[in-house]
């Protein structure tokens, strides 16, 4: 499998490009601010032609560019339904103040063709096999994608604003629940094989085993569920758990 990212704008959202193989069909996960410049250069590289755009939630550093890139390959996008009303209106899961404009003024638009993601959906895109895990808390419609092992490789999460390298992602914005995000973490990563690899919405790569083992978030929870609501734990890394939106 061929993965290839790159944080995009002044976020550092990561956008990812997925395929089977060079030379092939492709899906694009969280095209965010200036990404289309980006995504060209790795379609380019690898002769790459996409079918989709998969969102792993709703928020603008993750959205960003999702209408002219799916204008331009003319290939549809796939949402959570909870999310869906942030791509018209994103200012709806920010904390802005009375009278504040989103980026002076910044209007953002459906694709023409939206499809909507359930928990559990099987899809078979691009030549990939991606489950979808429903995983609320950072926004109501947080989804992760994951993909099967193979002989070669354990299997890959992509897992948004869910799970960092040393963090989780922040719940004090619209529609954050931090009690949520435990539960999400409990049942979709702890879940998970320690080996599989953790591809987040921002920073660096990690494992499932790694952060069950090293993550403060993580440490009073178990893959059967969250062990009450612990609280946030002290000594947290300088870009914790407020790195995007």
């Amino acid at each position: 499998m061929l993965v290839a990212g790159f944080p995009a704008g002044s976020f550092a959202a990561n956008c990812y490009v997925v395929a089977p193989a060079a030379g092939e069909e492709c899906v694009i996960i969280d095209p965010g601010q200036d990404a289309e410049a980006g995504i060209e250069e790795i379609l380019r590289e690898h002769r790459l032609k996409p079918v989709a755009v998969l969102l792993t939630h709703g928020h603008l550093d993750h959205v960003w560019s999702v209408a002219p890139v799916c204008g331009a390959k003319d290939v549809p996008a796939y949402i959570h339904p909870d999310d869906r009303d942030l791509l018209t209106d994103p200012a709806k899961g920010l904390s802005l103040g009375a009278g504040q404009q989103l980026f002076g003024g910044l209007e953002l638009s459906e694709p023409d063709d939206v499809l909507e993601l359930a928990d559990g959906a099987a899809l078979e895109l691009a030549g990939l096999s991606l489950t979808v895990d429903h995983a609320p808390g950072h926004t109501p419609g947080s989804v992760t994608f994951r993909t099967p092992a193979t002989a070669e490789l354990p299997d890959v999460m992509f897992t948004g604003d869910l799970l960092f390298a040393g963090s989780i992602g922040r719940t004090d914005l619209p529609g954050g629940s931090y009690e949520e995000i435990l539960a999400s973490l409990a049942r979709v990563c702890l879940s998970r094989p320690d080996e599989t690899t953790v591809l987040p919405g921002h920073g660096p790569q990690t494992t499932i085993g790694r952060e069950r083992a090293t993550n403060p978030f993580l440490s009073e929870l178990s893959p059967e569920g969250a062990a009450g609501s612990p609280a946030r734990p002290g000594g947290l890394p300088a870009d914790g758990p407020t790195k995007g939106f």
